[in-house]
């Protein structure tokens, strides 16, 4: 017999078109990712883009930086962060999420178990999964007790790089069927992110189109109130 998963049986990409949001379902929200790096000058960068529009969570997510120059990075954004209740999310390390008391953290695929994160962060931390393309990764990553799970890349991206490219009606899929919410995340701007809304995202993941907007950060996340209808 052959073994197959969820995601061996294709979904119809009309299915998208199709999809009508429960309105008993929040609106779409935006979740800012920090840049790979950042400069001392960041602080103010996050203070400006948190006063462009609402802004439901802000992940840090440095890469090629050891914990400890994270650590020290993640003060002034973390305060930030609570005056504004603006969750904050650390990126992969549960073990840093836990010492620097954050709101939550985002697991990649190969950064451990959502069980293993609520049993060392307690139950009211917000936990989140990188599902990729999969949605058999993402139903696997609900019955463990995420809190979320993200999709994409679904649009190119320099932020990060990136195999899977799903189609928007894995969202209208998810959004059909579970409760739990789901992240769009990759080459995100205001721009293209009109389908992804349409299609059920409850939440945008933005990066570049935030930290590279010629006008600045307050005018990056001011961008998206058009299509979040602000």
């Amino acid at each position: 017999m052959t073994d197959f998963s969820d995601d061996d049986l294709k979904l119809d990409p009309n299915f998208a078109t199709r999809f009508e949001r429960d309105d008993e379902r929040p609106p779409c929200q935006l979740y800012l990712i920090s840049p790979p790096r950042i400069g001392a000058d960041f602080a103010e960068q996050l203070k400006q883009a948190l006063e462009g529009g609402p802004v439901a969570a802000f992940q840090l997510r440095l890469k090629d930086v050891d914990e400890e120059e994270i650590a020290r990075a993640a003060g002034p954004l973390q305060r930030l962060c609570a005056e504004r209740e603006v969750a904050f999310i650390v990126n992969d390390s549960m073990e840093l999420a836990k010492r620097l008391g954050a709101d939550g953290v985002h697991l990649g695929q190969g950064d451990g178990d959502p069980r293993a994160a609520r049993a060392l962060l307690g139950p009211s931390a917000q936990i989140g999964v990188t599902c990729h393309d999969s949605r058999h990764l993402a139903m696997e990553a609900g019955e463990a007790g995420a809190d979320y799970v993200a999709f994409g890349a679904f649009y190119p991206t320099t932020t990060k790089e990136t195999a899977h490219r799903p189609d928007p009606s894995i969202l209208s899929w998810w959004t059909a069927l579970f409760e739990l919410p789901c992240v769009a995340i990759g080459g995100i701007t205001a721009h293209n992110a009109a389908p992804l809304v349409a299609a059920g995202a409850d939440f945008l993941a933005v990066s570049g189109a935030v930290w590279g907007h010629e006008s600045g950060p307050c005018a990056g996340v001011g961008a998206f109130a058009g299509v979040l209808g602000w």
